[in-house]
């Protein structure tokens, strides 16, 4: 077989399949599926799909692939599409389940890996919808460094309840107001089936639109694809342009490792902490970044959000969902504001070719609208997020401060060792205002998997205590969570860190103006009790889980596995 005659780089891994008569049984299975025999002189695309049925946020992303897939064969390539793994973390919260969660952010990102490199494809493109699913999706992106783009699968939009927009996050609280007898099971029964109308990923500022928002500052995928619907017809048509530009991506010979610079990720932080976005955007972003070799800490977060303004009213800490913010112009209306204030580097390259300030600039956006506030007038003057120190969390912390960034909070330690006593604890009606809920174990390692708890944070939230009870873990939240909400507290219990130290009725102190977070113990007595501890058996000693907590490692490294 001739060898083809489009430039190299557009089949600088494929052509290793074809060239040449040694490979004739490799054409052979390619034409068994289809392939002419000029079909296999293009390039080829690889198409993870990561459509399923265990989740909303994905159950309709089959759509998109096939039309991902028209587009790439329209500009002259072939695409390959394969699926990949999701866990619903709305779904799972609460559970056994949940653990797997962070886990299968590695999965998805080995998976899409390993079959785009071991199948030599010469581009990418991964369609997801779910948490874990983006960032990894672009994990892999930065560790294969073939022309890639992303693409989300769409927010879901609010449901109605009695005339009011609802969504999952009202449901999770309604369980704590249930447990206190302030709304009855018929409300909650109710509620409960109107709160998801549809497909879609959900509907606040949670940990989905946090990464699908940061995934479009960092330049990775189309404007507009953070905040379309995932009902909205243009969602197909975006789907066509994404297989569309990863052939000029092949073409100009554009990789991710070009456009995901450290100014990219400082503008992906700009962006999350300016709109009060979720904590888990500081475990993601760093683990994406160290796939690039870029070395990227939380003290990146915490110096960007000192010096950002807050100023979306976005839920869980605010009035409006995605769908809202996608009428005025979506995150570039956000974008507009920050570039305008020289808060981002506009200069910072994208897939479309453009600069991040090109792509801004073109999309129209309404400025008289209720969601996103000036620069000059912002809902606070510093960030959502913030990294906390101290003798509990010597290697640092995470807290979302969307409402509460003047505040300081001290009481007695009430501890737990995983989140099941814990939740069991908070629906007795045993947490009152002034406790410091303590949750360990629960780590990268201790859980393993760090599970996230909105469970346990909506049903403070439900039963009124969401401004009176901070809760601290070496565990992670929901992007639904809000409220004094400390987690990712390093080094985590499992590995002796401070927070296995804590004894019932300890005096704690969270000081987020401060960036502080301490245990009114002397050197001398955490010295003693640690010469005294002793590390708890691994919940999983076989199989996956029991794999990840060997190789995984502290939050503040991204969690990433080694």
């Amino acid at each position: 077989m001739a060898t083809t005659t489009r430039p190299a780089h557009m089949k600088h891994r494929s052509n290793e399949l074809i060239d040449g008569p040694h490979r004739a049984p490799a054409r052979a299975m390619l034409m068994a599926m289809g392939l002419t025999q000029e079909d296999i002189k293009k390039p080829f695309v690889a198409i993870a799909n990561l459509a399923s049925d265990v989740t909303p946020c994905n159950v309709h992303l089959d759509r998109f692939a096939q039309a991902a897939k028209e587009g790439v064969r329209a500009a002259d390539g072939v695409p390959f599409e394969f699926g990949t793994i999701t866990v619903s973390d709305g779904i799972s919260m609460g559970t056994e389940g949940m653990k797997t969660s962070l886990v299968s952010r590695e999965v998805i990102a080995d998976s899409i890996e390993l079959v785009t490199f071991g199948e030599r494809m010469d581009g990418l493109i991964t369609i997801a919808g779910c948490d874990k699913n983006m960032p990894g999706c672009l994990m892999a992106m930065a560790r294969l460094n073939v022309p890639s783009i992303f693409m989300y699968g769409g927010t879901i939009m609010p449901g109605q309840f009695r005339g009011k927009d609802v969504n999952i996050q009202d449901v999770f609280e309604a369980v704590g107001a249930y447990a206190t007898g302030d709304i009855s099971l018929e409300d909650l029964t109710e509620l409960e089936c109107v709160a998801c109308p549809g497909e879609g990923s959900c509907a606040g500022l949670f940990t989905a639109n946090t990464m699908s928002t940061s995934i479009e500052v960092l330049g990775m995928s189309l404007p507009g694809d953070a905040s379309t619907p995932a009902i909205d017809p243009r969602k197909l048509g975006e789907a066509r342009d994404v297989g569309r530009t990863l052939m000029r991506l092949l073409e100009e010979d554009v990789r991710p490792r070009d456009i995901l610079t450290m100014q990219a990720f400082e503008n992906a932080i700009t962006v999350a902490v300016s709109m009060g976005g979720s904590t888990n955007s500081v475990l993601h972003l760093i683990a994406i970044a160290r796939e690039v070799d870029i070395v990227l800490t939380l003290d990146d977060f915490d110096r960007i959000s000192r010096k950002t303004p807050y100023i979306a009213d976005m839920k869980p800490a605010g009035k409006y969902v995605m769908s809202d913010l996608n009428r005025y112009g979506g995150i570039a209306l956000v974008m507009k504001r920050l570039l305008n204030a020289g808060l981002l580097h506009g200069d910072a390259m994208t897939v479309t070719g453009k600069t991040l300030r090109e792509n801004v600039e073109a999309v129209e956006t309404i400025e008289d609208q209720p969601v996103v506030y000036q620069i000059d007038a912002p809902r606070s003057p510093t960030g959502g997020l913030a990294i906390l120190r101290g003798n509990l969390a010597p290697d640092g912390a995470v807290i979302k401060v969307a409402g509460h960034q003047e505040k300081v909070f001290e009481g007695p330690a009430r501890v737990f060792d995983q989140e099941p006593a814990a939740f069991q604890a908070i629906q007795r009606g045993d947490i009152k205002p002034g406790d410091i809920v303590i949750i360990r174990y629960e780590g990268p390692k201790g859980g393993p998997g760090m599970q996230e708890m909105l469970s346990v944070t909506a049903a403070l939230v439900g039963q009124g205590l969401g401004d009176d009870v901070a809760l601290v873990t070496d565990g992670r939240f929901s992007g639904a969570s809000h409220g004094p909400m400390v987690g990712h507290v390093a080094p985590e219990a499992a590995v002796g860190g401070p927070i296995a130290l804590l004894h019932e009725g300890d005096i704690v102190t969270l000081d987020i103006p401060g960036r502080q977070l301490n245990v009114k113990l002397s050197e001398e007595e955490l010295t003693d009790r640690q010469s005294k501890w002793q590390p708890r058996p691994p919940n999983y000693t076989t199989g996956a889980l029991a794999k990840y907590a060997k190789l995984v490692s502290s939050a503040s490294q991204g969690a990433v596995t080694h």
